[in-house]
């Protein structure tokens, strides 16, 4: 059995477990310092009292034994025993006593020399414990924490020494006011870091779910995208916010994968279409030419003139099945490898000798020519002149004998512009759209169908040299197709008019 792979935590929940690491660090370290400075400050607090009593006390020297009872005498002194210290040493008091509750909080003795310790006043239970060997010279003006020495439990004492001629008064004080303080703030602190932790969790909670809920619907939103429907777009919000401009950024994505998927389609359908096209235009001639094949092959052409007009209906086939493969050919070489060559091209010169060509191929009908001196464009001059030829081709495909054609070249702001218009039957407005698709033939006659890939070659080719091609009707009847590409350079001036063509109804062309 494969463990499943353990699901990463949401946004929401790493933010929040982020927030409250940071909040706990950060109370900690309040609380960490909060409890110390207190305790430093009421450390200080009890160090002064302690110093203060110290300097109620002092000891004297009594240098006869005569002096002893006056010495004695004297308000709040105090005698030490003679096995204890030397006996001509008394402690002065203060000349103001003080109270017992007050002494009850202190302890004072003296530490002579030689380590000899000496009971002066204050509170027996908090007599210091001090480490052996402790020395008199080891007792500086600074305050320690040790414990008690009397008692059935050890106390923790504040002890401060202040070195005097005799050895060093002690004075010492209970630290147990100053811990229950602290100990009390530390609860204090410890309860208002949980409940402010607790705060932050559930705000940061609440700030997260609000904030995160237009991208939660969003996400909705993209599942059901991608579920197909390519339409829908997320809802829109202020692009102002991180929020609106990611939303706009997806739309603006989805936008794209739907127009590069439509278009994907467009093209499979095209390619579709264009198959079955060109499979109907080669059932055609390919049956034609099977049927005399079979003719001949069964012996049903007996005579010689038979035998010439099935091999005259072959050829004619071959030729027409050799022009639809050039036309296909050269529409997928067009689709697959759209930059030509970049060769300057004499659209003038071009122009001229597609009419000539038209004129000597197709004397049935009139061709007059417009054609402005010096025009010229970049691009593949063979690809050019094709396009051209196809413009002419279609005149002559589906207009009747008799036509006047009209070829103009002409610079129009910066571009070449070749029009070629007829006043033929024209194209339905139904039909007009659809002419420039490939395979598609508006109403041609029987004897010249085409194969419908003339004008869809003229569109390859104007894209290809970054082109148009437009078809619109002509007045006041017939069809008008314009062929526009970048020009190079302007238009000379125009020479004196002469005659490029002649047929049935022959009319002066501009050179």
């Amino acid at each position: 059995m494969m463990l499943r792979r353990p699901r990463r935590p949401q946004l929401r929940t790493r933010v929040l477990a982020g927030v409250l690491l940071i909040t706990v660090v950060a109370l900690v370290a309040f609380d960490a310092a909060a409890v110390t400075a207190l305790r430093r400050y009421l450390l200080s607090q009890t160090d002064s009292r302690l110093q203060t009593v110290l300097s109620l006390y002092r000891p004297v020297e009594v240098r006869m034994r005569s002096q002893l009872p006056k010495a004695a005498t004297v308000p709040g002194a105090h005698r030490l025993p003679p096995a204890q210290v030397r006996a001509n040493w008394v402690i002065a008091g203060p000349r103001v006593r003080l109270s017992p509750p007050v002494l009850a909080q202190y302890y004072v003795g003296l530490v002579t020399v030689a380590g000899r310790r000496g009971f002066v006043v204050g509170n027996p239970r908090l007599v210091p414990q001090l480490p052996p060997g402790w020395q008199v010279g080891a007792a500086g003006p600074h305050a320690q924490t040790i414990s008690s020495a009397g008692g059935t439990t050890q106390l923790r004492l504040r002890a401060v020494a202040v070195p005097t001629a005799a050895g060093a008064l002690v004075a010492t004080t209970s630290l147990a006011a100053v811990n229950s303080t602290v100990g009390r703030l530390e609860r204090i602190l410890i309860i208002g870091s949980v409940v402010a932790g607790l705060l932050v969790a559930a705000g940061v909670s609440w700030v997260m779910r609000r904030g995160l809920r237009p991208i939660e619907t969003m996400a909705v939103q993209a599942d059901r995208i991608t579920a197909g429907d390519l339409t829908d777009r997320v809802s829109p919000h202020d692009p102002a916010t991180e929020v609106g401009r990611l939303g706009a950024a997806l739309n603006g994505m989805l936008t794209r994968i739907e127009a590069a998927i439509c278009e994907r389609e467009a093209s499979q359908e095209l390619t579709r279409r264009f198959f079955a096209d060109a499979s109907h235009e080669l059932r055609t001639p390919l049956a034609s030419l099977r049927a005399n094949a079979e003719l001949y092959q069964q012996g049903a052409l007996a005579r010689r003139p038979q035998v010439d007009e099935a091999m005259r209906r072959i050829a004619l086939e071959a030729q027409r099945m050799s022009r639809l493969v050039d036309d296909m050919l050269r529409l997928a070489r067009l689709d697959q490898h759209p930059d030509q060559q970049h060769e300057l091209v004499d659209l003038s010169a071009l122009v001229h000798g597609c009419a000539e060509r038209a004129q000597i191929a197709d004397p049935q009908r009139t061709w007059r020519a417009r054609i402005a001196a010096g025009l010229a464009a970049t691009g593949d001059e063979e690809l050019l002149r094709r396009a051209v030829d196809n413009l002419l081709a279609n005149v002559c495909a589906h207009t009747p004998a008799g036509t006047v054609a009209t070829i103009t070249a002409a610079a129009r702001g910066g571009t070449a512009v070749i029009e070629v218009s007829d006043d033929g039957p024209g194209v339905p407005a139904d039909r007009l759209p659809h002419i420039f698709d490939r395979f598609y033939r508006a109403a041609a006659p029987p004897p010249r169908p085409g194969s419908g890939l003339g004008l869809a070659i003229v569109t390859a080719v104007a894209a290809a040299h970054e082109g148009t091609a437009e078809a619109a009707p002509n007045h006041p009847h017939g069809l008008r197709v314009t062929l526009t590409l970048p020009a190079c350079g302007g238009p000379r001036p125009l020479p004196a008019p002469a005659a490029v063509a002649a047929g049935p109804r022959t009319s002066p062309a501009l050179l």
